[in-house]
């Protein structure tokens, strides 16, 4: 147990230190990245608390294996001022502890169609359909991203 409740219950059952940096070479805010597994797939992602979904780069969506054929739903977003049409699936994301257990969430995952169009952004894990689904925390101090299941 990495984090707990003041009535001793477990809040964080794993932990991974998180990288500080801008999203592409051209931007000069940093923003928080952890190492994730998405379809199996080991990369880096952003965490943004104010994303609707998981949006996937469309190149590690290729590399993955994900297939138009097994998308939910299609959708149009608003994604860094640009309308982009894509794909709803459900996958599963992985974080990876370093410290503590993994966890493995079946998340809500858009991906836009056109890759060129997407550029060198990287991945972004959003507050809808993944961190809505687990208790998680920052350590400032240490770069520390905790996290743990709900149940």
């Amino acid at each position: 147990m990495l984090l707990l409740f003041t009535n001793g219950d477990t809040f964080a059952t794993g932990a991974i230190q998180y990288k500080y940096k801008p999203a592409t070479p051209n931007e000069k805010t940093n923003r928080i990245f952890i190492r994730v597994e998405i379809a199996g797939y080991p990369t880096e992602a952003v965490v943004d608390t104010g994303a609707p979904y998981v949006v996937l780069a469309p190149a590690i969506a290729r590399i993955a294996g994900v297939n138009s054929a097994s998308a939910l739903a299609r959708e149009r977003m608003l994604i860094r001022g640009m309308w982009l049409d894509g794909n709803i699936y459900r996958l599963n994301i992985k974080l990876v502890a370093e410290l503590g257990d993994d966890l493995d969430v079946q998340a809500t995952v858009f991906v836009p169609d056109r890759e060129e169009l997407w550029g060198n952004f990287p991945s972004f894990i959003g507050l809808g359909g993944f961190l809505e689904r687990i208790r998680f925390a920052f350590d400032p101090a240490t770069d520390t991203f905790y996290f743990g299941s709900l149940t």
